[in-house]
C-alpha cells in the first residue's frame, strides 16, 4: 500500500529533489489579525453528518468522471500511536485489509474489485500515515449491486478484519519488502536526522514502516490489539463523492455503520507535541551512495488557526510571499554562478502538532556553505526592503487566475479532489467552504493585501528558536563536511551584509512584434465518427481539431514533424539531444526566460517545443481565454528562438551538478547497465556523464533546433478542447498558416539501435543494502498492427495479475512487480517485454524460476476465463473512463497519425476487446515471450549475504 504523510512529502520532494511548492495548501501560521474573524460556512454541495456511535461522514453528488464513485475510509490513527512492541504493525493492519475479512476470504477482495474492471493500486488502495490510515476505493456506479459491495468492503475495514494467522505471516514478508524497496541513503541519512528534526518527540520514533525485527516477529495478539485500539468508529470517517444517488448513499453508511461499536474502554487518541527548543539544532548526514549535497532550514511553528476568514487571508499571504520568493529563487539558478541548483520557500503543515516553514536548496559539492548564505540573503532582502508592488501584482493574478480557472471547473473537477479535501477537514478541520465561496473571498480580500502585510512574514517566520538546520552530503573524500560552528556563524554574518534591493525588470513589448502574414485553410475534412475535424493550410500545415467539454477551461495540443535528432552526426548527439531544453532556457522572441514567465503571469498557457530521436514538435496547454497567447508563444518557438549564452552556462552548471555524484546510487548502475544491454552499446545511449556533458554546444543545439523548425510544412498539429471554432480559425490561420514553410522532403534516418539478439545474463555487484532488483526483457521482431498491440497488451495484463498473486501474494517474495510491453514500429518493427521486480538477495533465483514458470504456464497452458474477464473489464472500465477525456484523445489522435493509421481505427478498440479470446492469450505468449532472444538484469549488494 502507499503510504505517506504531509512531512514525508515534504521531505522527500522538496529537500530530496529541490521542487518543494510555491503555493501552500495548507493553513501558514502567525500574521496579524484580519479585521474579520467569522467563520467560514461549510460548502453547501456536501453533506456532513455523524451517527450515533460517533463515526462521521461526508457525502457530494459529482459527475467527473461519470458512472463512477470514490469511497474512503478514514481511520485517525497512524504509527504515532503504536505502542513500542508495535513499531511497524499499524502498517501490517492496513495491509491486512486486502487479505481477508468477513465477507472476502483471503485474496477474494482483490479479485472482486479485479472482476469489476477496477485495478489493485489505481482504485484499490490504502496509505499509512504519522497519524491516520486511510482507504481508498473507486467502484463504478452503474450497478447498484457493485455500489452496495463496495459499502460492505469499507465495512469489513473498519470491524471485520480476519487476521487469518497463514495470511498475517505472509504479509509480514510483503511489508518487509516494501521496507526493503525503500532501503538506501536517504534513509540511512534520515535515520540519523529524525531523532534531531523531531528531537524528544514520538515522531522521530514511529516512522510508519517500522522496524523490521518487529515486523517479523511481532505475536500475533499484538497485531490484532493495535486493530482493536483504534478502528473504532468514533476516529473514522466515510467519504463517499461521486455519480450516484444522495439519499441511496447516505442510507447505505447508515445500514452499513451504524452497528458499530466503541470499545468497553477505549484508550486516549492522544495528540503528540515535538517540544520547542531555543537553540538552533544542525542535523547533518552524508552517505556513500548519496547523489546530491542539500541545505534547508526548518522552523517549526505552532499549528495554525483553521476555519475562519482570519485563517484564510492568511493563507493567501503565505501563499503570495512564497510564490514571489520563489520566483526570485529560481531565478538565481538561471544564472551560470547560481549559489544553488534548485531552491524554494515553504510554508505549511509539518506533522499534526506543527506547522512548518522551510528555505531549501540543493547545492554542488561542497556548496552548503554558500547555498546557505545565499538563502538567508535571500530572505534578508525580503526582511530588509520588502517585495515590489510589481511583484505583488503579477503574484496576486496567478492567485486570482488559478482561483478563478477552479471556479470554472466547478461541475468538471474530479471527484478523488473532493475526497481528499474531506479527509483533511475530518483529520486537521481544513476549512470545506466550496469553491463559490473560495473565489468571492479571494475577490474581497485579495485587493486589501497590501506589501507590509506579506513583507512581514520574514520577521515572524525566521526567528531564532525552533530552527533546525538539515545538511545532507555525498561521502567522498573531496567533500568537506561543514562545521556545526560554522553554519550557525552564517546567520550573524548575514545580517551585518550590505545588501541591495531587487529590482524587477518588467517586460514591456509584446511576445510576437510583427504580425505574421496570415495564411489560408486550402483543405476541410469532417470525420463526424469521431468528432474531428482536419484542416489543411496552405503552407503544408495539418491542423486535426476536437472541440470537447470535457473541461470547461482545457485545450490540449500536440504536433509532431518527422526527423529528429537521428538526422545529425554522432559528434552533435549531444548539442542535438539538449536542443529544446537549451531554448527553452533562453526563452522566445524578445523575452529571456525569466521575462516570458513574468509577461505570462496570471496567464494560463504552457509551450515546450521537443525533440526526440524520430520527430521533432510541440506539447501545449492553455485556457481559452488564453489561446492568442497560446499560438503566439508557438510562433515565436518556430520563428524567433532565443540564444542566451547566460542561460546556457547556467543550464550547464545544473546539468553538472545534477551528474556529479550521480553514479554512487547502485539503482543508477543497474540502470545504465540495462540502457547499455538494450542498446548493444550504441554510441547514441551512453549513460549521462560530466565527460558527456562536455560535447554540450550552444552554436550547435542553436543552428540543429533552427533547422528542425525552419520548415512548418510537414508538421501536424492536434488539438483538442473546449474552443469555438469562429475563435480558433483566425488564429490558426495567422500564427499556424503564417509559419516558414519550404516543402522540403525529409524523414527519420535509422542510427542503428536494435534490441540485442540471445540470451544475455549480467548481474551487478552494488549497494550495502541486502537488496535486490531484476529485470528481464524478451525482444524480437513485430509485426505492426492494432491488433498484434492489443493482444501483446492485454497478455502483458494478465501476466502481470498473475505474477502478482504468486511472486508477491502466495511467496511473499516482493513488494511489486511489474509487466510492461512495448511494441515499436519506427525505424524497425520490434517489440520488448519486461519483468521487474525487487527482493531479497537470497530469494532472486527462486522468484526468477517462478516467474519463468508462470511464463512457461500460460505460452503452455494460457489463462482461465477469470483472468481474460479480469483484463476484458479493466479495459472497458478505463476506455470508459478515457473517452471522456481530453489527454486520451489528443494522444490516440496523434498515435495513429504518426504511424500512418486510419484515425477511425481508434473506435475499433472495443471490437478487440469483445473478441478477445483463451486462445488469443495464450498464442501471444507463445509467439512473444520465447527464450530465444531473453536478457536478464540483476543488481545484488556489493556484499552477499
Amino acid at each position: 500500500m502507499r503510504r505517506f504523510s504531509a512531512f514525508i512529502t515534504l521531505l522527500v520532494c522538496a529537500i530530496i529533489y529541490g521542487c518543494g511548492p510555491g503555493v501552500p495548501t495548507t493553513e501558514p501560521s502567525q500574521v496579524p489579525a484580519a479585521p474579520s474573524v467569522e467563520s467560514l460556512p461549510v460548502d453547501p454541495d456536501v453533506t456532513v453528518g455523524k451517527l450515533e456511535n460517533g463515526l462521521a461522514y461526508f457525502i457530494r453528488v459529482n459527475h467527473k468522471p461519470e458512472k463512477r464513485a470514490e469511497l474512503r475510509l478514514v481511520v485517525n490513527a497512524g504509527s504515532v500511536l503504536e505502542d513500542d512492541e508495535q513499531q511497524g504493525l499499524a502498517h501490517l493492519v492496513e495491509h491486512m485489509g486486502f487479505n481477508g475479512t468477513k465477507h472476502f476470504k483471503k485474496q477474494e477482495l482483490v479479485d472482486y474489485v479485479e472482476s469489476i474492471g477496477m485495478r489493485f493500486g489505481p482504485h484499490l488502495n490504502a496509505y499509512t500515515s504519522f497519524d491516520e490510515t486511510v482507504y481508498l476505493l473507486q467502484v463504478p456506479t452503474d450497478s447498484a449491486e457493485i455500489v452496495e459491495t463496495a459499502f460492505q468492503i469499507l465495512e469489513d475495514w473498519a470491524h471485520g478484519m480476519s487476521f487469518d494467522r497463514d495470511e498475517v505471516d505472509k504479509e509480514r514478508g510483503v511489508v518487509v519488502e516494501e521496507w526493503r524497496r525503500g532501503l538506501g541513503a536517504e534513509t540511512r541519512m534520515r535515520d540519523k536526522q529524525f531523532p534531531i528534526l523531531f528531537k524528544d518527540s514520538q515522531y522521530a520514533v514511529r516512522l510508519p514502516i517500522g522496524q523490521k525485527a518487529v515486523l517479523d516477529t511481532a505475536h500475533y495478539e499484538t497485531i490484532v490489539r493495535f486493530y482493536g485500539d483504534w478502528y473504532r468508529p468514533d476516529l473514522m470517517a466515510v467519504v463517499a463523492v461521486g455519480d450516484f444517488d444522495r439519499d441511496w448513499i447516505e442510507g447505505l453508511i447508515q445500514t452499513h455503520f451504524s452497528t458499530l461499536t466503541d470499545v468497553e474502554h477505549p484508550r486516549e487518541r492522544a495528540l503528540f507535541p515535538v517540544p520547542d527548543h531555543t537553540e538552533t539544532l544542525v542535523a547533518t548526514a552524508s552517505d556513500p551512495e548519496a547523489t546530491t549535497s542539500r541545505v534547508a532550514v526548518y522552523y517549526k511553528q505552532d499549528v495554525s488557526e483553521e476555519g475562519t476568514v482570519r485563517a484564510y487571508r492568511k493563507r493567501i499571504v503565505a501563499s503570495l510571499y512564497n510564490g514571489m520568493l520563489n520566483r526570485r529563487l529560481q531565478e538565481l539558478t538561471r544564472k551560470p554562478d547560481s549559489p544553488f541548483l534548485a531552491a524554494f520557500s515553504y510554508q505549511g503543515r509539518f506533522i499534526r502538532t506543527k506547522d512548518v516553514y522551510v528555505l531549501g536548496s540543493v547545492v554542488e559539492n561542497n556548496g552548503v556553505e554558500r547555498g546557505l548564505e545565499a538563502l538567508l540573503m535571500e530572505a534578508e532582502r525580503v526582511a530588509r526592503h520588502g517585495f515590489t508592488e510589481t511583484e505583488l501584482e503579477r503574484q496576486k493574478r496567478e492567485s486570482l487566475r488559478f482561483m478563478q480557472r477552479a471556479y470554472e471547473e466547478r461541475d468538471k473537477t474530479e471527484s478523488r479532489v473532493f475526497a481528499s479535501e474531506y479527509i483533511r477537514h475530518f483529520l486537521v478541520e481544513e476549512s470545506i467552504p466550496g469553491i463559490e465561496a473560495e473565489l468571492t473571498l479571494q475577490e474581497r480580500l485579495l485587493p486589501e493585501i497590501d506589501l507590509k502585510e506579506v513583507n512581514q512574514l520574514t520577521s515572524e517566520w525566521l526567528t531564532d528558536s525552533n530552527r533546525v538546520i538539515m545538511v545532507n552530503l555525498p561521502e567522498k573524500e573531496e567533500i568537506t563536511v561543514p562545521a556545526e560552528e560554522h553554519l550557525l556563524a552564517i546567520f550573524d554574518r548575514v545580517h551585518g551584509y550590505a545588501i541591495e534591493p531587487y529590482v524587477d525588470v518588467v517586460p514591456g513589448q509584446s511576445l510576437v512584434e510583427v504580425t505574421p502574414a496570415p495564411g489560408k485553410i486550402s483543405e476541410q475534412e469532417s470525420m463526424p465518427e469521431i468528432g474531428v475535424e482536419k484542416w489543411t493550410l496552405e503552407n503544408g500545415v495539418r491542423v486535426f481539431l476536437k472541440l470537447t467539454d470535457f473541461k470547461n477551461d482545457e485545450i490540449l495540443l500536440k504536433a509532431h514533424s518527422a526527423g529528429g535528432h537521428s538526422l545529425v552526426e554522432d559528434e552533435n548527439h549531444i548539442s542535438a539531444i539538449t536542443a529544446s531544453a537549451v531554448v527553452q532556457e533562453g526563452g522566445a522572441g524578445p523575452f529571456s526566460r525569466i521575462q516570458l514567465e513574468k509577461y505570462l503571469a496570471g496567464k494560463v498557457v504552457h509551450v515546450s517545443p521537443t525533440i526526440s530521436s524520430l520527430y521533432e514538435g510541440i506539447s501545449a496547454s492553455a485556457s481559452p481565454k488564453d489561446m492568442e497567447i497560446l499560438f503566439q508563444l508557438i510562433y515565436a518557438y518556430f520563428t524567433a528562438p532565443r540564444k542566451d549564452s547566460t542561460a546556457f552556462l547556467a543550464y550547464e552548471t545544473r546539468m553538472k551538478g545534477f551528474l556529479e555524484n550521480r553514479g554512487a546510487r547502485p539503482e543508477a548502475a543497474f540502470g545504465d547497465t540495462v540502457q547499455v544491454i538494450m542498446s548493444q552499446h550504441h554510441f547514441r545511449r551512453r549513460p549521462w556523464t560530466l565527460e558527456i556533458l562536455d560535447e554540450m554546444n550552444l552554436e550547435s543545439s542553436f543552428t540543429f533546433y533552427k533547422d528542425r523548425f525552419a520548415d512548418a510544412s510537414d508538421f501536424t498539429f492536434f488539438i483538442v478542447g473546449n474552443f469555438d471554432f469562429p475563435v480558433i480559425r483566425p488564429l490558426i490561420e495567422m500564427y499556424l498558416g503564417g509559419l516558414p514553410s519550404t516543402h522540403r522532403s525529409e524523414t527519420w534516418r535509422d542510427v542503428g539501435i536494435d534490441v540485442p539478439t540471445g540470451r544475455i545474463e549480467k548481474s551487478i555487484h552494488r549497494g550495502m543494502e541486502p537488496k535486490s532488483m531484476t529485470e528481464i526483457y524478451f525482444t524480437g521482431p513485430f509485426e505492426w498492427t492494432q491488433e498484434n498491440r492489443y493482444h501483446m497488451q492485454s497478455m502483458a495484463q494478465v501476466l502481470q495479475i498473475k505474477l502478482r498473486e504468486v511472486v508477491r501474494e502466495d511467496k511473499s517474495g516482493t513488494y511489486s512487480v511489474s509487466v510492461r510491453a512495448r511494441p515499436r514500429h519506427y525505424p524497425d518493427p520490434e517489440y520488448r517485454i519486461s519483468i521487474a521486480f525487487g527482493s531479497a538477495p537470497e530469494r532472486v533465483e527462486e522468484l526468477t524460476k517462478t516467474v519463468y514458470d508462470q511464463i512457461d504456464s500460460l505460452m503452455t497452458y494460457g489463462t482461465t476465463e477469470k483472468y481474460l474477464v479480469k483484463v476484458k473489464q479493466i479495459q472497458r472500465r478505463e476506455r470508459e473512463i478515457g473517452l471522456k477525456e481530453n489527454g486520451y484523445w489528443l494522444n490516440n489522435l496523434w498515435f495513429y497519425d504518426y504511424h500512418g493509421e486510419d484515425l477511425h481505427s481508434i473506435l475499433k478498440y472495443d471490437e478487440f476487446v469483445n473478441d478477445l479470446s483463451l486462445d488469443d492469450i495464450q498464442k501471444t505468449a507463445d509467439r512473444y515471450l520465447n527464450t530465444d532472444n531473453i536478457v536478464r538484469v540483476v543488481l545484488y549488494p556489493e556484499s552477499l549475504p
